[in-house]
């Protein structure tokens, strides 16, 4: 039940809204599948908000409020799950899910409509399931279980938009809201009888680590920077940032370029994402184990950073949908490769008493991209084009093997299996 219920977003979405005669034409970009929003009733929010008379900018600014609430309440929402467990911060989660599409039900005005939003500030459930894999999972089998948890979403949202769509057509816009109201009931009603209360190893030195880190607010910034201080921790997480970064913004700026660049259709393009979601799933759930068995962790980064090297300069070359058929494999396994493995060293680098507020500081990463992407995006589309892309991709890529290079990222280097 709880993979059907959200969106990945180690994947993340962006949306492209066109209004017009025909209605609106969705199309979901995955980022680096962190969750966005949940599958089933995304399409439907479209129909919804052009009903209550929003246009595309409106829309925008919809989605930018909720990417800014996504943002700010994942490192708060990983110090709750550190501070009050797992089980207690997915719980959290999946009723703040019934609050949203509860709210989202009930939207008959625009405020409304951005009232619905707000519980969305504590919908993780992709970092929270990520939590609990953190705390059961030895470090060698981090990355791969990781991985198969990624795999799961990827399944979810192709079902979930798919019974979304038709849940809307035949029983009315609201219908999936109600669904959902229930399905996140249930999965929370799971949560609470099939998760322990506490995941976290019984460690003595880790009641020390706890004592520290339960001796201020689940909302200190504090708290949440310090993690950043710690030794290797500052420096993968910038490589984590900045290496999905172009790509981020390419996903972002996708339903423009599929229009505009390549000259599909809406369907078409429909079609193609769908294409990249089910790369995604394989790359997650069938090549990352593989990988992680054979190579080190700072092996895996430099091989990630290469390629998505090459998928610049691809991207500079580019100039039909087949080569951006060819190129999408390439950058799916680095983007893959990078996320799970970066996530999994992070995890590595802090205390078992702060794992869960580290992986919702990586959580806020694809939110950052949502909120700032559509305007840097925009800007790098319209004056230089695609290749901008691709020569941003290039260059800060290429920029970051040459540091990875000539310092030791990570601190401690091991074969995750």
């Amino acid at each position: 039940m709880m993979v059907l219920l959200l969106r990945p977003g180690k994947a993340g979405t962006q949306t492209w809204c066109s209004w017009g005669e025909r209605g609106c034409d969705f199309h979901p970009s995955p980022l680096d599948g962190q969750p966005a929003q949940p599958a089933w009733n995304l399409g439907s929010l479209l129909y919804l908000a052009k009903s209550l008379g929003l246009d595309s900018v409106g829309f925008g600014y919809l989605q930018t409020t909720f990417g800014v609430l996504q943002l700010l309440g994942g490192p708060i929402f990983g110090r709750f799950a550190d501070q009050y467990g797992t089980r207690a911060a997915l719980t959290l989660s999946y009723l703040s899910g019934s609050a949203f599409f509860l709210l989202l039900s009930i939207s008959t005005s625009v405020p409304l409509l951005f009232l619905s939003r707000i519980p969305s500030v504590f919908m993780h459930g992709l970092p929270g399931a990520q939590m609990v894999i953190t705390d059961l999972t030895t470090h060698a089998e981090r990355a791969d279980a990781l991985g198969k948890l990624g795999l799961c979403f990827g399944i979810g949202v192709i079902i979930g938009s798919s019974l979304g769509g038709t849940l809307s057509t035949k029983f009315g816009t609201y219908f999936p809201s109600y669904l959902a109201v229930v399905a996140s009931l249930i999965s929370a009603v799971i949560v609470m009888t099939c998760i322990p209360a506490h995941t976290k190893p019984k460690l003595k030195e880790q009641a020390t680590q706890q004592r520290t880190s339960h001796s201020s607010s689940v909302f200190s910034l504090k708290e949440i920077l310090r993690l950043l201080k710690l030794p290797g921790v500052k420096e993968v997480f910038l490589i984590k940032v900045l290496s999905g970064l172009p790509t981020g913004l390419f996903l972002i700026m996708f339903s423009i370029i599929s229009m505009n660049f390549f000259g599909l259709e809406a369907a078409q393009t429909g079609y193609l994402m769908s294409y990249f979601g089910v790369l995604q799933m394989v790359v997650q759930g069938l090549v990352i184990g593989r990988l992680t068995s054979r190579f080190t962790e700072r092996n895996l980064i430099m091989l990630s950073v290469l390629v998505f090297s090459g998928v610049g300069l691809a991207m500079v070359l580019m100039t039909n949908v087949f080569h951006y058929c060819v190129i999408a494999l390439p950058m799916v396994l680095a983007l893959c490769t990078m996320g799970i493995i970066t996530d999994s060293i992070l995890t590595k680098s802090v205390p078992p008493s702060d794992t869960g507020a580290m992986l919702g500081l990586c959580a806020s990463v694809p939110p950052l991209t949502r909120t700032v992407g559509p305007t840097l995006g925009g800007i790098l589309y319209k004056m230089f084009g695609v290749s901008a892309f691709g020569y941003l991709q290039l260059t800060v890529n290429i920029a970051l093997f040459l540091y990875i290079f000539n310092n030791k990222v990570p601190q401690k280097e091991e074969r995750v299996q």
